[in-house]
């Protein structure tokens, strides 16, 4: 696409010209998690980068997710890539598998979603793998879903899909999930044995989202790469927003949030208080305020995990769990030590050692 023509897109759109993007880590930039998930599809709604799950009901086929490094797609440096380690030519009728993300209903109240203003959104996205044809679908809050197929190659291609306004299904103004995107990649017969209608809003018949699907799990030999995925309100799909890496970072630690050792160092330290004589407080604060409040859990695997210094010495514990924890911070406390009530010291947390916080707000 020439400058003009990029230019007239932005304008063409009536959008800002920031904030355009409601994905986010499109960019496949943020992967507080890991970049690299063995044995993806035996549990559903997996995490991988940021942002991105795996769905999965029923199947016997297993991929690799990998954030990937991405050097032959100009202007991105990373994409989630699929490969499959287990095949399922075996398909049974309520299986289905693929990769989602789930947007708030307070981001997108600009789609005026069941009213008579109701707007066009556009979808874009780039992909190649092994040759197969699959389905980008948007569903609300409503149990209302609007589905487009797309056929990925061997080589880099760019998707732009609009979708119409839907006069029907207002999504809520809140927190909650508004709406969906999913990119099917492998069904059953519940979900592929009725009629595909092409970028319709209609109520969900599960026999007519994958009606011609190919199934990325038909074999080991199969991969998929995605990137640069953005949906923006309009008919026009503009060039991809990249956003800072800090930005979008701030965005996904809205819902997911860990200690690591990465940003925070191996063994990170924060005042703590001894509660009573075997127990210890200490406050984390969260980088930004979470969606909402949010679940904690804790690697405890070895007592030297986590260790309390204070006056005239230190003690290991492996014993650590939830006080309070609110939108905004998370108050842990640890037990099984002996101290002087009252007594002031910090906690370090060893995460060079296998210690872990994970606190999550995901959708």
């Amino acid at each position: 696409m020439s400058k003009a023509a990029e230019l007239a897109a932005l304008i063409g759109s009536q959008t800002a010209l920031s904030n355009r993007n409601v994905i986010i880590n499109g960019a496949m930039q943020v992967a507080q998690r890991g970049t690299s998930f063995t044995g993806v599809g035996g549990t559903n709604a997996v995490y991988t980068v940021d942002r991105f799950n795996m769905q999965n009901n029923g199947t016997a086929g297993r991929v690799t997710v990998t954030q990937e490094s991405v050097t032959d797609l100009p202007g991105f440096a990373n994409a989630l890539k699929l490969d499959v380690t287990t095949a399922d030519t075996s398909i049974a009728a309520a299986e289905y598998f693929g990769i989602q993300t789930r947007l708030e209903g307070n981001s997108l109240q600009q789609l005026q979603k069941g009213t008579s203003s109701a707007k066009a959104v556009t979808l874009s996205f780039y992909a190649k793998g092994t040759a197969k044809t699959y389905v980008a679908e948007l569903e609300d809050n409503n149990s209302r879903v609007n589905g487009q197929k797309f056929t990925v190659s061997t080589s880099w291609q760019k998707f732009t899909l609009t979708y119409t306004g839907d006069t029907s299904g207002v999504i809520a103004d809140d927190n909650a999930a508004g709406l969906n995107l999913h990119f099917w990649l492998h069904g059953g017969s519940n979900f592929t044995s009725g009629t595909f209608t092409s970028n319709t809003w209609a109520s969900t018949v599960q026999a007519n989202r994958m009606p011609g699907v190919g199934s990325i799990l038909s074999s080991t030999d199969n991969e998929l790469f995605i990137t640069g995925v953005q949906l923006e309100l309009g008919e026009q799909a503009t060039p991809f927003e990249h956003r800072s890496f800090g930005d979008e970072l701030a965005r996904c630690q809205r819902y997911y949030w860990q200690l690591s050792t990465g940003v925070h160092g191996n063994y990170p330290s924060w005042a703590a208080t001894g509660y009573n004589t075997n127990q210890c407080n200490v406050n984390l604060p969260f980088p930004v305020p979470m969606r909402t409040t949010p679940t904690a859990s804790f690697n405890t695997g070895n007592v030297n995990y986590y260790r309390f210094y204070r006056g005239g010495g230190n003690e290991n514990f492996g014993n650590v769990a939830t006080d309070t924890i609110t939108s905004e911070h998370l108050n842990m406390y640890g037990d099984g030590i002996s101290h002087t009530q009252g007594l002031n010291g910090t906690l370090q947390i060893r995460l060079a050692d296998g210690a872990g916080v994970f606190v999550t707000a995901e959708l």
